[in-house]
Parts: structure tokens; C-alpha cells; sequence
């Protein structure tokens, strides 16, 4: 079964080619998906990471058979986490980049592991991108609903540490669980963030009950407005997705400057 994949439906607005290197994921967030598109018991997929089946030899062989080139990147990762607890000791996400990047592939990091990522600095050059999804400036209501992932100061300290070494930094504000918080979060983090990515909160009616009630009647034409009025203030590069986008009577999406796929 082939690692590198091509991505369809809101996954395809964020990037083109993916690669999941582990099941399961021990952030354990809320929101997450995960469970439900691999099919997997929610206990299973949340508390039994695994790295997947010789998964570094199927890299391998997807890779060398893609044309090299730095403009493409392949996305680590959508339904799972590169650097989630058992990367400290398996280093899997290390020796995937080194991969990758032998095949002339860039790599596109999305993670909420926070200083884990940073271990791999030393190995991503200009034509790489790392990034981590942000959803509450608040840790205590981050570690409610992502009870695993690295706080959200240490998510936007890696930012920071990584635009300082000249790599291209990117945000994925998806989920949009509180749009004050996500508005916050644009404001302190534009400075080291040369992409937003904005997406809206799928999948509600499968949240537990008691936190489906702190996500009623969310006004989305408003917080798309007030996104791009925001965006457009700092003079940052961004995408509103089409989820979003199509409340303010722009389904196909906003894009403002250069869009990494």
C-alpha cells in the first residue's frame, strides 16, 4: 500500500501529496478525525500509536518513483501527527525527511508537537515548510481539547525558532473551535508566519455532547470577514478555504499571495 498519497476534497486545498507515517495519534484531540476516516476504535486510535508497517521502505519506493522536484511537497501529516510522543524514540519523521529530501521532494511539516519538531531544524533548507495547527491562545482550554499536543505558546515559540532559521512557516487555523481566540492568534504569531491557512469546525455532530454546546450558533460570515479584514491588516499571505469563504459569497475559496500546495 502506497505512503505517499494524492489528497482530495478540504484536504486538497491544503496540499497536493501527503504521507501518513503512523497510526493512530496520542494527542488525543477532540475534534479529531482520525478514528473515523481510518476506521478505527477511538480508544484504539488515540491511546496505540503505532508507526506504520515498513512504512520508511514504501517511502522509499513512492518517492523514487515521483519527478523530483523542490516545489512539491509532500504533507507529514493529515490524519495522524509527525511528532507525536513516539517520535522522540523512533525518529521515524527524521529518516521520512532525510528520504524525501534525497529524492529532490520538499517536505511540508503540519504538527501540534510543538519543541519535539524542532529536532529536525538542522535537516529542512528553504524549500521546505513547517507549520502547526493553532486553535486557542488559552493552555487551559488547549489542553481540554487536545489533551496530548504540546501547549500553544510552545506550538508558536517553534514558529518562531524556525522562521529564525530562514524556514518557511506556515499556520493552520482548522479548526476554528472559538474565532476570538483564532483572530488572537493571528495577531501574535503574523510576524513569524508567512502563510494562514483557514479552515472552519468540521464534523460537530460527532463531538461529545457537553462540547458541541460550546460551539453553537458560531457566526460564520462574520469571523470570515473579520479573518480577512485581519489578514489584510498585516499585510499577511493567507487562504481562506471554501468552507469558510462561502459564507461571505466566495466559494471558491480566498487566496491572498503565494499559495504553497
Amino acid at each position: 500500500m502506497k505512503v505517499i498519497y494524492e489528497t482530495s476534497g478540504r484536504a486538497r486545498e491544503y496540499f497536493e501529496l501527503a504521507a501518513n507515517l503512523y497510526t493512530g495519534c496520542d494527542h488525543a484531540c477532540v475534534y479529531c478525525y482520525g478514528a473515523d476516516v481510518t476506521h478505527k476504535d477511538p480508544k484504539e486510535f488515540f491511546g496505540k500509536a503505532r508507526a506504520r508497517d515498513g512504512v520508511l521502505r514504501q517511502l522509499q519506493k513512492d518517492a523514487a518513483r515521483l519527478p523530483g522536484s523542490e516545489a512539491r511537497h509532500i504533507l507529514l501529516s493529515f490524519v495522524t501527527d509527525p511528532y507525536q510522543p513516539l517520535e522522540e524514540e523512533l525518529k521515524i519523521t527524521r529518516r521520512a525527511i532525510q528520504i524525501l529530501q534525497a529524492e529532490v521532494l520538499s517536505v511540508a511539516i503540519l504538527t501540534k508537537g510543538g519543541f519535539r519538531a524542532t529536532r529536525d531544524f538542522d535537516l529542512l533548507t528553504n524549500a521546505d515548510l513547517f507549520g502547526v495547527t493553532l486553535t486557542f491562545m488559552d493552555p487551559k482550554r488547549s489542553r481540554t481539547w487536545e489533551p496530548g499536543a504540546a501547549l500553544p505558546i510552545d506550538r508558536m515559540k517553534s514558529l518562531d525558532d524556525a522562521h529564525e532559521r530562514g524556514i518557511m512557516t506556515w499556520v493552520s487555523l482548522e479548526p476554528v473551535i472559538d474565532p476570538a481566540e483564532s483572530l488572537a492568534l493571528i495577531e501574535a504569531t503574523a510576524k513569524f508566519v508567512d502563510i494562514f491557512k483557514v479552515g472552519i469546525l468540521n464534523y460537530t455532530n460527532k463531538l461529545p455532547r457537553e462540547f458541541q454546546d460550546q460551539v453553537r450558533g458560531i457566526d460564520w460570515p462574520k469571523f470570515a470577514q473579520d479573518a480577512v479584514k485581519l489578514l489584510d491588516r498585516l499585510g499577511a499571505n493567507y487562504y481562506i478555504k471554501k468552507d469558510p469563504a462561502r459564507h461571505i459569497g466566495r466559494p471558491e475559496g480566498i487566496q491572498k499571495g503565494v499559495l504553497i500546495k
